[in-house]
């Protein structure tokens, strides 16, 4: 059975430095949960504390309602797969996947059943006697999942996973997890520095930096929302654009930019002064009659949209995506524009804290 995960105020210390700075989480039963951050953030310490590799400095992590901070690790019922896939290269396919399950015990018939199970799961049954010399990197990667999904832990821990494949694979295998997830209704947590691939695979995301968590959402909510600077930076594109704010009502906002346009807009509470406009490269547009001015440095066909780099009057350099579909032509470099946005959907931060204000 799956387990919940509560994280309670998580602290981890190596010598003076703090790794983790009081964590909180609530990771629901069945959940496919990633954390999400920069090398060094965090996110791999915060994942072997659960797992029982780190120890905890302060604060509690519990499966369910029990705690487990001083639970030896085979002791706490978690399947793990690793960036190397750690499989054993003197053992063969079906002995590396009913490895976990002899160390449980498990009737010697029960394994043979189980094991074929798992191996038909991740598609790699004809594979069963070959030894790990002799299978590709997503072969490899099938033998981890299926020795981890065997032992049906009620939590399983996957850390960066598929960073050693190619990028073609790594989609492959990213929809090969995600199915047998949702499938087996494992809890899973999940850690990578691949925003793309959180986005793809996830139920909710933990953003971290720095030891701290800078948002927890959807994938829908992360991306189309950020509630910082470092949120909308790290996932995905987004043009930060300088603005002054007129706002001491919050409901009757204007963003000024470059002193030749105005956007009005509803404030989260009263601020006025310097700001951040956040814009994605597909919420922003070309105009015929208003926006604010720039000229076209580069434009790159990419078959679906057209990537365009253009520098604005003030010499700040933005990326507009204009989606092949909706136009028929390509704007040539060098040409002058007028660029636009989409005000239901931009942000607007502070320019010091890098807060959200807008609604």
């Amino acid at each position: 059975m799956s387990h919940g995960v509560i994280i309670k105020d998580a602290v981890k210390r190596y010598g003076d430095f703090t790794a983790l700075k009081g964590v909180n989480l609530e990771i629901k039963a069945g959940e496919f949960y990633t954390l999400l951050g920069p090398s060094g953030c965090g996110k791999t310490t915060l994942l072997r504390m659960i797992a029982g590799f780190n120890s905890v400095n302060g604060g509690e992590i519990l499966f369910d309602d029990k705690v487990i901070n001083n639970m030896e690790a085979h002791k706490r019922d978690i399947g793990m797969v690793f960036q190397n896939y750690a499989i054993f290269p003197h053992l063969t396919v079906a002995e590396n996947v009913a490895y976990g399950l002899k160390a449980k015990k498990v009737p010697k018939g029960e394994i043979k059943k189980r094991v074929e199970e798992a191996l038909e799961l991740v598609q790699i049954r004809q594979l069963k006697d070959r030894r790990p010399n002799e299978l590709s990197g997503g072969q490899q990667q099938r033998v981890a999942l299926a020795r981890a999904f065997v032992i049906e832990p009620g939590v399983l821990l996957m850390d960066e996973p598929l960073s050693n494949l190619d990028a073609k694979l790594r989609v492959q295998m990213r929809t090969v997890i995600k199915k047998l997830q949702r499938r087996l209704g494992i809890t899973t947590i999940y850690v990578t520095h691949d925003q793309e691939e959180a986005l793809a695979i996830s139920d909710r995301i933990a953003v971290m930096k720095a030891g701290d968590i800078m948002q927890v959402g959807t994938p829908e909510q992360i991306y189309k929302s950020p509630e910082n600077t470092f949120v909308a930076g790290f996932i995905g594109i987004s043009n930060f654009i300088k603005c002054n704010i007129s706002g001491d009502d919050p409901q009757q906002a204007k963003a000024e930019i470059n002193k030749e346009f105005t956007i009005k807009l509803k404030l989260r509470k009263s601020y006025s002064g310097k700001a951040l406009l956040s814009a994605r490269p597909e919420q922003l547009s070309f105009s015929d009659s208003e926006g604010i001015s720039g000229k076209i440095i580069i434009s790159t066909f990419l078959g679906d949209f057209i990537e365009y780099e253009i520098e604005l009057d003030n010499g700040q350099t933005i990326q507009l995506n204009e989606y092949t579909k909706d136009t028929n032509y390509v704007h040539q470099d060098g040409e002058k524009v007028l660029i636009n946005f989409n005000k239901d959907a931009i942000s607007i931060y502070t320019d010091e804290a890098g807060e959200l204000i807008s609604c």
